[in-house]
């Protein structure tokens, strides 16, 4: 992914109003990603608990959505997988991330959702730049770059459910 200035991504989100966008809480360490090893930039907003932002390349441009997710509520022996890039995690690891649809149908309150790891570090997860608290990773017959494909694919089809 190529980096992106505060400007760009406050420009991006398609499921928020102009004035959300300019409020929500844009990471200081931009310059500090890896943006070579990631496929969309997430994070989460660190005085609202409940609310994730995801930005990713599509059409030639960056494409931002706001997610809400609710607090966790498993245990830690419990397990879940992140339906993006397909890693397991104990306990609260993986959320349903929704987003409200973007134009009239949002407006009407529908939404979609998908779960994902609750970090949103998808990326360094598949690139192996990242161990999940589990300590490991499903051990996969398919190349990096083809889990790459398939974690930027699973990513592309919920964006396009956000913006039908």
């Amino acid at each position: 992914m190529k980096s992106l200035t505060e400007q760009e991504i406050r420009a991006s989100f398609v499921n928020c109003s102009k004035g959300e966008a300019k409020r929500l809480a844009v990471p200081r360490d931009l310059d500090e990603r890896p943006w070579e090893h990631l496929d969309f930039l997430g994070w989460r907003d660190p005085g609202a608990p409940d609310r994730s932002y995801l930005v990713a390349e599509r059409d030639g441009g960056p494409v931002g959505v706001t997610l809400r997710f609710p607090p966790s509520q498993r245990g830690f022996l419990h397990r879940s997988m992140c339906s993006l890039c397909l890693t397991t995690h104990p306990g609260g690891g993986v959320s349903l991330m929704t987003a409200r649809k973007a134009g009239p149908a949002g407006r009407e309150g529908n939404s979609v959702g998908v779960y994902m790891c609750t970090d949103l570090a998808c990326s360094l997860y598949v690139r192996g730049r990242k161990i999940p608290d589990s300590g490991l990773r499903m051990e996969e017959s398919l190349t990096v770059a083809e889990q790459i494909a398939r974690t930027t694919g699973n990513l592309s089809a919920f964006l396009d459910k956000v913006r039908s």
